[in-house]
This record gives structure tokens, C-alpha cells and sequence, in this order.
């Protein structure tokens, strides 16, 4: 039977077309970095901090590594982009390895260097990630008490991490949501998710967390990933769950990279505009020091440059 136009409407479009009707809100988006190990990862660093800038991210972040491990590396980054950029930078901060006055002397730098937001993360044991934590007699101990210890110094804004669905240490999802209320009493002001592509286990979880009565901005991480062997390594260890239809996605592609950013950038988009429709209006990218995903996906969102927006 033949059908007119008229007989589809939007319901033969999927979430990307929907996405470019261009009828949704432009949602907050920030970006996050990871401070450069080389003069050439710097170069491919700051490239794609350019190439993003003109997106006018709500913030962007730089990380901090397992155990302080970059603490100096992250604090030029951070003041660079300070002083470099239009840009809003928030510095990762962790309790790992590290003494209280130890701790509350990179906060005191941060608000004498003119950074008024930092991601306070409990982190992980140096070249652990995901192994036992123990935290020092003389420490914070953890995340809550790191951010408390972070608005005692200045008012900062202060972002947490959440997990998607159960932290690996946590014996429930209502342990979890205690321990982000928690955290908002200690002054937390936002929650960044760590990445997830299981849509419906994270849409319930996130109906769990508004019933409990949190409603500080909450963005979903998200991860263009182009190396499924390289994720898997990394999910596993934070339990992080893969769904099968992502690993059949990218099986056989090891040496297609090209390939394995095509599908990288559908998936993650797909995911974008979804959730945009679900109502979520912020999201954070893990940029892996690389702009050209997120500014495709951006652009599926509605986030753009000023002079394409006008």
C-alpha cells in the first residue's frame, strides 16, 4: 500500500532527527580534560580545548590521577585555561595519599588562583583503579568529608561524582542515594555521572534519586567510546556493566578505527538525544582529550558556535 508523507509524521524518526528539527532547548553541556603527559599530548590537549571553547560550556574540568598522581600537571592546566580562555575551569580533587593540610593547601591555591569550582572525588589507590581503599589516619576520608572540608575554605562550587546505577562498594542504590544527600549537606552544589549505555537501568535509577528528594543538577557522563577492548578494561573494574549489543557493535573492528568513531559517535548521539528527551537538560562529556566526537554530538543537540546559532 502506498502511503502519503503525511502518514509518518515524527513517528518514523529516530531520536537524532527529532534532535535536529531543532525544537528542543540548547541543554548545559561541560567538557572534561585530562592534564597532558607530553609536549605532543599537550599540543593535542589544547586543540581540542580550542575547538570546543566556542561552545560555551557550562564548565570544564580537569582530572586528577589515582592517588594525586598528577596533582601539579592538573593545577597548570586548570590555571592555564584560567588565564588562556574563555572557559570556566573546575579542578578534580581527590583525598588519596594525602594529609588534610596537604589537601586544604591545593584548596587554598585554587581560590587564590581565581578557581571557584572543584570536582571532589574520594578517587582511587595509586595505579588501582577499583582496588581497595584505605584512607589515611590524618586524610579526609572521604568524599563527603572532602567536600565540607572544600566550602570551609571558599565558597566554592563543588560537583561529586554519582555512579549510574550501584557503586561497587555500596551494598544498595539507597546506600548510594544516602550518600549523595550527604554530600549535598556537606555543600555539594552538582552531581557528575560516571558513563553508563544502559538507558533504562540509568532512567530508573534517576527516578529513585527525584523520589528521594534530590534535586540538585545531576548530568549524565558520557563517553564516545572508540576502543571497546579499552573500555571493557576500564568498566570492569568500577563495575560499570556493557550491554552485549555495544560489544557486537564493535567485534571484529580492532583494526578499523575509522569504523569504531562512526559508530562511537552514533551511539553516544543516540544516547544524547534520548535522554534530551527524557528531560534531561546538562550533560558531561569525557572528552579523552579529543573534540571531534563531542562537538558532532553537541551539534545533534543543539549546541553550537554563536555565529551558527544567530
Amino acid at each position: 500500500m502506498r502511503r502519503r508523507e503525511s502518514d509518518f509524521g515524527d513517528r518514523v524518526l529516530g531520536p537524532i532527527a527529532r534532535a535536529g528539527a531543532g525544537t528542543m532547548s540548547r541543554p548545559g553541556v561541560s567538557f572534561e580534560f585530562s592534564p597532558p603527559k607530553t609536549p605532543e599530548a599537550e599540543e593535542t590537549l589544547w586543540e581540542a580545548i580550542r575547538r570546543l571553547e566556542p561552545l560555551d560550556p557550562t564548565f570544564v574540568s580537569v582530572t586528577y590521577g589515582a592517588g594525586g598522581s598528577t596533582r601539579d600537571r592538573t593545577h597548570r592546566t586548570v590555571l592555564r585555561m584560567l588565564k588562556e580562555t574563555t572557559l570556566r575551569p573546575a579542578a578534580h580533587l581527590t583525598c588519596v595519599e594525602a594529609s588534610r593540610a596537604e589537601v586544604d593547601e591545593v584548596i587554598s591555591d585554587y581560590w587564590d588562583g581565581g578557581i571557584r569550582h572543584i570536582v571532589a572525588l574520594r578517587g582511587d589507590p595509586p595505579g588501582q583503579i577499583g582496588g581497595a581503599y584505605s584512607p589515611r589516619a590524618d586524610g579526609y576520608a572521604n568524599a563527603t568529608e572532602l567536600t565540607a572540608g572544600i566550602r570551609a575554605i571558599g565558597d566554592f562550587e563543588v560537583s561529586v561524582g554519582l555512579y549510574p546505577h550501584v557503586h561497587p562498594e555500596s551494598p544498595g542504590i539507597d546506600h548510594d542515594i544516602d550518600v549523595l544527600k550527604a554530600k549535598i549537606d556537606a555543600g555539594a552544589t552538582r552531581a557528575i555521572t560516571q558513563f553508563f549505555y544502559d538507558i533504562e537501568g540509568f532512567l530508573r535509577f534517576m527516578d529513585r534519586v527525584r523520589d528521594a528528594g534530590v534535586t540538585i543538577p545531576i548530568s549524565p557522563g558520557i563517553m564516545p567510546v572508540t576502543n571497546f577492548k579499552g573500555l571493557k578494561k576500564m568498566a570492569g573494574p568500577i563495575g560499570i556493566q556493557l550491554p552485549g549489543w555495544l560489544e557486537n557493535l564493535f567485534d571484529g573492528l580492532d583494526k578499523d578505527p575509522e569504523t569504531r568513531r562512526l559508530l562511537a559517535c552514533s551511539v553516544a548521539t543516540e544516547m544524547c538525544a534520548r535522554l534530551a528527551e527524557e528531560g534531561f537538560s546538562d550533560f558531561h562529556f569525557y572528552t579523552l582529550n579529543r573534540a571531534d566526537l563531542t562537538y558532532a554530538i553537541c551539534r545533534v543537540l543543539g549546541v553550537r558556535e554563536p555565529q551558527e546559532a544567530a
